[in-house]
């Protein structure tokens, strides 16, 4: 275990696997698609990916098939609740990259705004009635964006690696299927630098910034080695 200046360095970080351009874009859009409200047509999304398997590298279709085979043994009505138990009803499971980096406070407008025009830049247009700050939107911007834009989606995503692994975790300390989805992103990303990782810890250790702004002054329940809040 590495140390950094906020502490040692995890060894839990998912390690890079080599990946190619169109496979890269694959996952992004895999993840993308089933990390999405189960709606009716959770299942054609599924079928679809699972069509796309082979064309990944065999640790990634791995995780992502972990989560299909999970899918497909679950009622529709069970898989909406459980989502909305998960990533609605439980800050640290946000799927809101912006809370992860300024939380609930009046930075957060200019942060959407700052995700907006990223994407713009990707030359990638808006067609979600989510925020652009959204996990999901900003994966179907790299899947989506042009040859010599995605570098630039790439680093956009890896730069918010830091709340990407916090999500990864709360779901693995949940036990949820989802951690395998999020897994599998992360072998698709680049190597963690180590002020990625000083940047995770200090998130572990503090959560995102807050304001205190009317009456609940509730510490956010992130993982930590404390029984889980909510």
């Amino acid at each position: 275990m590495r140390r950094t200046h906020a502490g040692p360095t995890p060894d839990e970080f998912v390690a890079p696997v080599e990946i190619d351009v169109q496979q890269r874009r694959v996952t992004a859009m895999a993840v993308s698609l089933l990390l999405r409200y189960p709606d009716e047509d959770f299942p054609s999304r599924v079928d679809a990916v699972a069509e796309q398997l082979p064309m990944l590298p065999p640790t990634v279709a791995h995780e992502v098939g972990d989560f299909i085979a999970y899918a497909r043994g679950e009622d529709l009505r069970a898989l909406q609740e459980e989502y909305v138990d998960t990533f609605d009803q439980r800050r640290r499971c946000s799927l809101f990259l912006s809370y992860y980096s300024v939380g609930d406070t009046r930075q957060r407008g200019a942060a959407i705004l700052a995700f907006r025009q990223q994407l713009a830049g990707l030359g990638v247009e808006e067609i979600s009635d989510e925020l652009p700050d959204h996990l999901c939107v900003v994966l179907e911007a790299l899947a989506l964006c042009g040859e010599e834009s995605l570098p630039t989606a790439v680093d956009m995503v890896a730069s918010h690696r830091e709340g990407i692994e916090v999500l990864r975790r709360a779901l693995t300390d949940l036990g949820s299927a989802y951690s395998s989805l999020i897994t599998a992103l992360c072998m698709s990303l680049p190597h963690i630098d180590e002020s990625t990782a000083a940047r995770y810890i200090n998130l572990i250790r503090q959560g995102p910034p807050s304001e205190l702004v009317g009456l609940d002054t509730t510490p956010l329940p992130f993982p930590t080695a404390q029984p889980d809040l909510v």
